[in-house]
């Protein structure tokens, strides 16, 4: 497999919002129905790809997609509890997995309890056992994709500017406390998240132009501009984040 970073990834524009998730879901369907035996999803949070979970959860998608070979593990996630209104976890859950035919031992979640840095190294333990190991091969991805957003300050997964876990090498998953943000979090580290066959960026909104053009230009302020895969990197915008007026394109 061959590294691909964001410079160089495939951008897939399309109308707005709904278009992106059904975009992404029809691809999450083919994918998931053509692998060879498990099939591994790291989750994100956010309005787009709650889009995303709750077409996941109508038929069509939910009666086709193959639940019980898929594993289900989250990029990130904020240290609280599921109840919370600030927790992925509890955000899929309800939106997706409460109306799927999903087995629980499938479903992943971060953990939200304990100490953070204890936590995440628990996380990781159950994301080795998963991949056989505790050392990442090339030809041997951890995730078969992994769904990213990105924050107007740069910020992928709880990847935040000016955090130690951005030097991270070695730990697939770490704890860290923005500067900026609310809550402690738990985050794939980039290594973790490079080791996959297709890394979906999905972005929408004017907001998230000017963000977009600096990370595409690889400005290396911008946490999202240091992710790459031992596959692909796709970028999944609308034509608001794209800055266009109108059409969908692709190249």
């Amino acid at each position: 497999m061959s590294t691909q970073d964001v410079m160089t990834a495939r951008e897939v524009v399309l109308e707005d919002p709904d278009a992106v998730a059904q975009w992404t879901a029809d691809f999450l369907l083919e994918k998931a129905l053509s692998a060879r035996g498990v099939f591994r999803i790291a989750l994100s949070g956010g309005s787009t790809p709650r889009k995303l979970y709750a077409l996941m959860a109508e038929a069509g998608y939910a009666d086709r997609f193959p639940w019980s070979r898929t594993e289900f593990f989250y990029g990130d996630d904020r240290f609280v509890p599921a109840e919370s209104a600030d927790s992925n976890r509890g955000m899929v859950q309800s939106i997706l997995f409460d109306h799927v035919p999903v087995p629980t031992k499938n479903i992943h979640p971060m953990p939200d309890r304990g100490e953070p840095d204890q936590a995440a190294r628990s996380y990781e333990a159950d994301l080795q056992q998963a991949y056989g190991g505790n050392t990442l091969i090339a030809n041997k991805p951890l995730f078969d994709v992994v769904l990213l957003g990105l924050g107007e300050n740069g910020h992928t997964a709880s990847l935040f500017p000016r955090q130690p876990v951005l030097e991270e090498k070695i730990r697939w998953v770490a704890s860290c406390v923005p500067d900026d943000a609310p809550h402690t979090r738990l985050t794939l580290t980039y290594p973790a998240i490079a080791s996959s066959r297709h890394v979906l960026f999905l972005v929408t909104g004017t907001s998230k132009a000017g963000v977009l053009g600096r990370v595409r230009a690889g400005d290396a302020a911008e946490p999202a501009s240091h992710i790459c895969s031992d596959g692909e990197v796709v970028w999944i915008i609308d034509r608001g984040a794209a800055g266009q007026a109108e059409g969908k394109t692709e190249r």
